[in-house]
């Protein structure tokens, strides 16, 4: 009986070392690293566009983590040049930096956003000072749309072709090490081709159908967007 017992002991011990082995506890999933949100962000409007383009990022942005004091909305004459526009955001950047103490900001543009963010991070050497870029709906590659208002130099400077995007995308379109991310539809509408969004080396993100305004009020993509750049 002794003899039985002690068989029956050995087996157990046995199966309860190899269950221990291969219980989920002794492997437990490590935990996700932890978000940042103390990079300042700045936000820059498209063509026609003001701050109030923002309000809904910045409440995505806010209930994602970050504080209001960090989240700031450069504007820009949509209708002089984007080369100035760029100079202006450049200063625009170093005035945060200077009042928040950061290192480098992030960058979420919309639309001819895209031009005035590639020229301040490409042309004038930016990308040392932003740490992520975020393109939603970039003119990045330019959009036949601008034929509506070629009057003004920035449309002539948004229009496929133009020196303006033959500058910014010469070359290395995601220099330094900024990282980038884009985000586009084939619903867009204004931005033709849709795809001149994205960016070569960037992490681009193809939307399966919203409008080219619709983009600043979805939260889902604007959640996105606070994840990337957290």
């Amino acid at each position: 009986m002794r003899r039985i017992r002690s068989r029956v002991l050995g087996v157990l011990a046995a199966f309860g070392l190899a269950f221990g082995l291969m219980s989920p506890a002794s492997a437990a999933p490590s935990e996700p690293a932890p978000l940042s949100t103390d990079t300042p962000v700045v936000f820059v409007h498209g063509y026609t566009g003001s701050a109030s383009n923002w309000t809904a990022a910045k409440t995505v942005f806010r209930a994602n983590g970050w504080s209001s004091d960090d989240l700031f909305a450069y504007e820009y004459d949509s209708y002089g040049n984007n080369v100035n526009n760029a100079q202006g955001l450049a200063s625009f950047v170093d005035n945060v930096k200077s009042g928040t103490g950061a290192d480098q900001v992030a960058i979420v543009n919309h639309s001819m956003g895209g031009l005035v963010s590639q020229y301040y991070l490409k042309v004038l050497g930016g990308h040392r000072d932003v740490s992520h870029l975020a393109s939603i709906a970039g003119a990045n590659h330019g959009t036949t749309f601008a034929s509506a208002c070629l009057i003004y130099p920035t449309c002539q400077q948004m229009y496929p072709g133009s020196s303006f995007i033959d500058e910014i995308t010469a070359g290395d379109e995601t220099p330094g090490a900024t990282e980038y991310a884009t985000w586009y539809s084939a619903c867009d509408g204004i931005i033709l081709p849709y795809t001149s969004t994205r960016l070569d080396g960037a992490d681009n993100n193809n939307v399966a159908c919203q409008t080219h305004l619709g983009f600043l009020a979805d939260t889902s993509v604007l959640r996105e967007i606070a994840r990337f750049v957290a």
